[in-house]
């Protein structure tokens, strides 16, 4: 009986050290080896991702070109705004708001320029670009009106920002509306419509902080 039990027993220990063997000398399967699957795949995204990004045409160039002075201002007035102590809490609120947001696009569509080996600023500079190709009215201001929404104060500083921010943003929303009917970049197209968006629900909340002073 003992013999027989031993036997038993020297027959499983085969049978278990064949099959970790086999184990050993078996190719990695992606059950067995979960990582290597994950990394073979997340270079095929990352490719995929390249090459979407690098698919661009003059209008996406354009886009980006013109839209990085437009936000540039727009962060400055907002700068002007929370500079100043005397003014609605909600008016700063939308400043703060606005710089925010439009701070880091500035730095990705620069990024995108550099990537299509295209120049940040237009040639021959912002004076001789055609703005009507980006849907006429861009909203921005001149020198004389900066000036003075630097030097206003209280509510006459706050109706002056709301009003000709709601100008400015009226110009971007033209510009990102060219963008998403001719643009071929998906990331560019994907930013333009979310100024649409975002550009779209805070000319409403201007309008009724206006509606307030």
């Amino acid at each position: 009986m003992k013999r027989s039990l031993s036997l038993s027993a020297l027959s499983v220990a085969a049978v278990i050290t064949l099959a970790g063997c086999g184990s050993d000398n078996e190719p990695a399967t992606p059950a067995a080896e979960p990582t290597a699957s994950t990394q073979e795949s997340s270079p095929t995204a990352t490719e995929s991702s390249a090459e979407v990004s690098a698919e661009h045409n003059d209008a996406d160039v354009m886009f980006a070109q013109m839209m990085i002075p437009h936000h540039q201002q727009a962060v400055e007035m907002s700068d002007m705004m929370l500079a100043k102590d005397d003014v609605s809490p909600d008016v700063l609120d939308l400043a703060t708001q606005i710089k925010d947001a439009q701070g880091p696009e500035i730095e990705t569509m620069t990024s995108w320029l550099e990537a299509w080996d295209e120049p940040v600023e237009p040639e021959g500079g912002m004076e001789g670009h055609d703005m009507g190709s980006m849907g006429g009215m861009d909203g921005m201001m001149d020198d004389d009106q900066m000036a003075d929404l630097e030097s206003a104060e209280g509510d006459d500083a706050a109706r002056m920002f709301l009003e000709s921010m709601t100008e400015h943003h009226n110009g971007a929303v033209d510009m990102a509306q060219e963008e998403i009917d001719n643009g071929e970049n998906p990331e560019a197209i994907a930013l333009a419509e979310t100024i649409v968006e975002t550009q779209q629900a805070e000319i409403q909340e201007m309008e009724e902080l206006l509606a307030e002073l």
